[in-house]
């Protein structure tokens, strides 16, 4: 591969996916929520750090499991939805770069099912993009020169308030400027629960087991580092890989499983058109920001897959769900009640819960 730079990263297959990423293993500590969430508020930016890896209970483990059985046909549909929309609209001459950590699994499962139904191998990378950092260039220049005829698609788990679209928007246009290239800022996720994202696997705010387990589902690389005193001008964006966590790692089970499906719903995908998005999410957001006199919007997480973070590796005030007995959110009660965070019913409209962060002075 002409530029591309290869490291030691990850438990996935190359096969699979290639993580554009720098190993910084020993290079940065890894800083207690309480403490990482104080200096976050005070102006150190969440990248230039790395977070604790949550310890998961038994219970929380089993409920991965749980949730993985009860919804893996409905992901492979999900899965199959999308993939299916991206050729449809993207055509066969792709190289899927999926957007780390969340969009990883999510890429390597359209990349199968891709290979399943239409018989096409398509590169897939792994790359870094940060809130107010935008994304990794070089990584993006360094795809593009390896696949000079092929067009990005950019890949994500899920949408929370559609932060990361703008990001990736802010980022495209930036590349365009300084290179005189231009990419397509359109974003591929399985769930669309904001209503941003320009191909989606489903609308629904439902839960996306990976984003349960941190690392041990996502090919145990941790969230990714942008820090100057270890990521230089020609480095890839930084990233942990946990190659201690493999006998816990559930990461390529995961694929599997889901992957297992394909057979199953593959001729049962019909409606493949896309709307223009509409965010309908920040109908909700509105609300929030007025009820609770929100004034940062950063301190609001909707979503299942933003509130698990939330509890995983930040400091909520409180929990908002639309319905408690809702088994979408049955892994984040088990997680508030460890962590005797407040949780709240509340009419969410396009969200099943929501994830409101604790001000520095009352951590």
């Amino acid at each position: 591969m002409n530029k591309i730079n290869l490291t030691e990263m990850g438990s996935y297959s190359r096969s699979d996916v290639i993580f554009l990423l720098k190993n910084i293993n020993n290079l940065i500590p890894e800083i207690p929520t309480k403490e990482r969430e104080k200096l976050i508020q005070s102006g150190k930016h969440y990248s230039e750090m790395l977070p604790v890896e949550y310890e998961l209970t038994q219970e929380y483990i089993d409920i991965f499991y749980e949730s993985l059985k009860k919804y893996k046909e409905k992901l492979a549909y999900a899965v199959g939805v999308l993939a299916e929309k991206i050729i449809k609209i993207k055509g066969e001459n792709i190289v899927l770069v999926s957007l780390a950590r969340a969009g990883t699994p999510i890429g390597i499962l359209v990349k199968r099912y891709i290979k399943y139904k239409f018989k096409i191998e398509v590169p897939h990378y792994s790359i870094s993009i940060i809130r107010d950092r935008g994304i990794d260039e070089k990584a993006i220049s360094d795809v593009l020169e390896t696949h000079k005829d092929l067009k990005i698609v950019f890949i994500d788990g899920w949408t929370g308030k559609g932060t990361i679209k703008n990001v990736l928007e802010k980022a495209c246009n930036d590349y365009k400027e300084k290179y005189n290239y231009t990419i397509s800022s359109d974003l591929a996720v399985l769930a669309d629960p904001c209503d941003c994202a320009e191909i989606s696997g489903t609308k629904e705010d439902f839960l996306i087991p990976s984003s349960c387990l941190n690392s041990t589902v996502s090919g145990l690389v941790s969230r990714t580092v942008l820090n100057d005193t270890v990521i230089g001008n020609d480095d890839y964006h930084g990233a942990k890989f946990y190659d201690n966590l493999k006998e816990k790692d559930l990461s390529n089970y995961y694929i599997d499983a889901i992957s297992d499906g394909f057979n199953i719903i593959s001729n049962d995908i019909k409606d493949l058109n896309e709307k223009i998005p509409e965010w309908k999410g920040l109908e909700d957001i509105a609300g929030l920001e007025k009820k609770f006199g929100i004034i940062d919007r950063n301190f609001i997480k909707p979503g299942v897959g933003e509130t698990t973070r939330v509890l995983l590796r930040r400091v909520p005030e409180m929990i908002l769900v639309r319905n408690k007995k809702d088994e979408d959110v049955k892994h984040i009660m088990v997680l508030a009640k460890e962590k005797n965070v407040k949780i709240i019913e509340y009419p969410l409209k396009t969200y099943k819960c929501c994830g409101l962060i604790k001000k520095t002075r009352d951590v």
